[in-house]
């Protein structure tokens, strides 16, 4: 079969990360059906099909990687660390049925290759407990000490596409996100990450106002830029590495700096209040992209300053335009 014309599933795909993903494999001319509990919010799906379907269920599973040639298995139950700190049951159950559940039916399919998304959530807390942190290699995930409920599934299904690969022969590929934004990704209603979350805020407020922060500010996280993001997962698809690689960039910067970059492609001055009782996951967190560099030869390329700019904009336009919402000014989320 030509390289330009596979059948893909990607699962997710009434989701951010996905539905960008299902756009660019359509761009290069392939056949993509879709599946996910919702439809996308924002925009309609490029997908040629679109299942909406339960991926919990076993045989909604099995419906979905019929016929396909590759899987990009993106469907998650996640959010912000509000939501991904208070909910570790509820995740990790629903996970761990989607993600059985998706790399059973694949090798039972006979599917070529089955990429699965995890998070930069599996790496040990105590090598993110400082702002200046250094940068987190593949090979610090072990030994394991990773993030309650979300970070520890997603470990779990790390090592259980390496047995899949060791005991079948199935061709498998990880990748561990770190922070992911740009339009199209959820903004509101809890599950939203920090550049969403502070681009709604700087939208919502008037030049010269007062926005909360969780956390005193000083944390740190790395961003990367959707088109990066999906940059990366295709030319990993078509790697021939199958060990889990980082995919994210090495540009670390604080919260507080985070919130200037918005303010600044806003054109506002915004006074920062800090709430120190809100949950702000761990002190730093930052990608180590040698292996990236190494495995694909390329990493991401978009500076913060640069995506933040259509980020914010497309935001801003769907609550009505700059400075158009002046409601009260809630917490903004915090990073994973």
């Amino acid at each position: 079969m030509h390289s330009r014309d596979k059948k893909i599933l990607v699962t997710g795909a009434g989701g951010f990360i996905a539905h960008h993903l299902t756009s660019r494999l359509k761009k290069e001319g392939h056949w993509v059906r879709g599946a996910d509990i919702k439809l996308p919010e924002y925009a309609p799906s490029s997908a040629d099909e679109f299942l909406k379907i339960d991926l919990r269920d076993r045989e909604n599973c099995a419906a979905a990687v019929e016929g396909m040639d590759e899987v990009y298995h993106l469907a998650a139950d996640m959010g912000g660390i509000g939501y991904i700190s208070q909910s570790h049951a509820e995740i990790t159950l629903n996970n761990t049925r989607m993600d059985v559940g998706m790399i059973e039916a694949a090798h039972r399919a006979s599917v070529q290759r089955f990429l699965y998304s995890s998070s930069a959530c599996v790496y040990p807390s105590h090598l993110q407990h400082e702002p200046d942190v250094v940068p987190l290699r593949e090979e610090d995930a072990f030994p394991a000490a990773p993030e309650e409920g979300y970070g520890l599934e997603k470990l779990y299904t790390e090592k259980l596409c390496e047995y899949f690969t060791q005991d079948y022969g199935f061709e498998t590929r990880v990748v561990r996100f770190h922070n992911v934004y740009g339009p199209l990704g959820t903004y509101d209603g809890g599950r939203e990450k920090a550049p969403a979350a502070i681009a709604r805020k700087v939208a919502r407020a008037r030049d010269g106002d007062e926005i909360e922060i969780w956390g005193d500010g000083l944390q740190t996280r790395s961003f990367m830029y959707i088109d990066d993001c999906v940059e990366g997962l295709v030319r990993l698809m078509r790697s021939d590495y199958a060990l889990p690689l980082n995919l994210g960039t090495d540009e670390l910067v604080t919260i507080d700096e985070l919130v200037d970059i918005v303010s600044a492609a806003a054109g506002k001055r915004l006074v920062k209040r800090h709430d120190l009782s809100r949950p702000q996951g761990v002190r730093g967190r930052n990608s180590d992209n040698t292996r990236l560099r190494e495995v694909l030869g390329w990493e991401p390329k978009i500076d913060l300053r640069t995506g933040i700019v259509p980020t914010y904009r497309w935001i801003d336009k769907q609550l009505g335009g700059a400075g158009a919402h002046h409601a009260p000014l809630a917490a903004v989320a915090a990073p994973r």
